[in-house]
């Protein structure tokens, strides 16, 4: 609806100027310092966040840019849209302290990771709604730090020779709009690799309670070395929140690729539901990323990779190229376990998720290595125990498969060397038919047999072997063993018919 001389209708403006407001107060900018960054003028950022001008989409994309939102702001401008249009928009409802049982509510937690090569430095900041019936008078935070996730034993060593410091962690807090009042915080629990910090709302002379009814901002930053940090964040909902955000900036000499996983305490790793957004800025590449109303005990796990990183020591192995980009490895349980098949159409949903994160995965691995013969990734393969895989064939449009199965082979067999993501460190001969036919599922719930013949039939009987616990080792023939793959020499040629 629009009214007289083209000014908005009250009601059209709100989801956008809403959310616009949310984010600038996330980054602790003012109106004026947005419209720096934004490259707009002061009193058109104002008047679109009062509801006095309309935002364009230009507006909007780079309202997302300035404030690294993760998509939740161009998210808003499709609703505002979508309204203005006629369709139906969701309600602007503002965060009701009660509903949670008079319990503390997180309105907004956002943490935003910088690295520059050598020192990570976290910033938190959080809303924190009083809706108990007694003031708040001191808030616990957790930090803990883990170099190598996936080995226990040598972290344990680390950590006990060069445990982690309150002088390497320089904790700072403050309290209100603007890092306006420090705040005192007390250790509650030292150890190794982990630390838990009371935040008490006082300062050096006076105390400022959080009294029922009331919210404020707290901020808090601290630094860890590298060599202490692994490539991996985590983010646990303890509390009711209303919106979690995280933002990642890294060097881009680095050419760091970044992937996320969800988990629950009742259900397994799948991949964020909502995509990570990423932005060049300058020598900078930064990731963000936002969720609405997580569910309490959720955990959001961001990990990371760098492409670009120049060591003093030799070339790390191409697996663990691959493991740093999120690939599982020989000798992890899930790349010998059957895949769960998926129920369609009634998990539709959860498969396009699980196809989004293998595409993600896919294009990661692309700017990693050059793939002449086209490749494949099986949901195992990066850590999702459900029957799904995507192909692609070095000619040909991209292929995803739902719980397929190899019901009959044709025609004459071959042995060509394939590699796998999983032990990318050597190649094997393997014997394969040159045609099979594959069932399947749509996602509509429909069964279907698909024949691929040649290349693309090895492609795909290798990621359905994948999807049936099972590895191109276990196709070769007896006697025979993989080669490393520095004396292969077919690296991004196609195979040979």
């Amino acid at each position: 609806m629009v009214g007289d001389a083209g000014t908005p209708d009250p009601g059209d403006v709100n989801v956008f100027a809403v959310e616009l407001k949310r984010w600038r107060d996330v980054r602790g900018l003012s109106r004026a310092a947005l419209a720096k960054r934004m490259g707009y003028n002061r009193s058109y950022v104002s008047k679109v966040e009062s509801g006095a001008e309309r935002p364009s989409k230009e507006f909007a994309a780079h309202a997302e840019t300035a404030l690294r939102a993760g998509g939740a702001l161009r998210k808003s401008f499709r609703e505002y849209d979508g309204a203005r249009a006629g369709r139906p928009r969701r309600p602007v409802v503002p965060p009701d302290p009660a509903e949670h049982g008079g319990s503390l509510v997180v309105d907004h937690d956002d943490a935003t990771l910088r690295y520059d090569g050598h020192t990570y430095r976290l910033t938190q900041r959080r809303r924190l709604v009083n809706g108990g019936a007694e003031p708040v008078t001191r808030y616990l935070i957790r930090i803990s730090v883990d170099r190598y996730p996936r080995d226990p034993e040598r972290s344990n060593q680390l950590y006990s020779e060069s445990p982690l410091t309150w002088d390497e962690l320089g904790l700072r807090a403050w309290h209100g709009n603007g890092r306006a009042e420090p705040m005192e915080w007390t250790a509650h629990h030292d150890r190794a690799a982990f630390k838990e910090v009371w935040l008490q709302f006082s300062g050096e002379h006076e105390r400022f309670p959080l009294y029922p009814g009331e919210a404020t901002w707290i901020e808090y930053e601290y630094t860890v070395r590298d060599e202490h940090w692994g490539n991996w964040f985590q983010r646990a909902v303890r509390l009711p929140t209303r919106r979690l955000s995280v933002c990642l900036d890294f060097p881009a000499e680095l050419a760091p690729v970044v992937w996320g996983l969800e988990t629950s305490m009742t259900a397994e790793d799948v991949p964020f539901r909502t995509a990570i957004a990423r932005a060049d800025q300058g020598d900078r590449q930064v990731f963000s990323w936002s969720c609405a109303d997580p569910p309490v005990h959720a955990r959001y796990r961001l990990e990371w990779g760098f492409r670009g990183r120049a060591d003093d020591g030799p070339a790390p192995a191409p697996s663990e190229v691959m493991r740093s980009l999120g690939i599982a490895q020989d000798g992890d349980p899930i790349l010998r376990r059957t895949a769960r098949p998926f129920d369609l159409p009634a998990e539709a949903a959860d498969a396009r998720r699980v196809v989004a994160a293998l595409e993600a995965a896919a294009e990661r691995v692309a700017q990693a290595h050059t793939f002449g013969k086209g490749m494949g990734i099986a949901a195992p393969q990066i850590g999702v125990d459900r029957a799904a895989a995507i192909i692609q064939p070095p000619d040909g449009e991209p292929i995803t498969l739902f719980n397929p199965s190899v019901i009959e082979t044709d025609g004459e067999s071959d042995e060509q060397y394939e590699g796998c993501l999983s032990f990318f460190d050597v190649r094997g001969r393997v014997p394969r038919a040159q045609e099979i036919h594959v069932e399947h599922t749509t996602l509509d719930g429909r069964k279907k047999i698909t024949v691929y013949r040649r290349g693309v039939a090895r492609l795909v009987a290798h990621e359905v072997d994948h999807l049936h616990g099972v590895l191109y080792t276990d196709r070769m023939r007896s006697g025979t063993e993989p080669i490393p793959v520095e004396q292969y020499r077919g690296t991004g040629s196609a195979w040979q018919y």
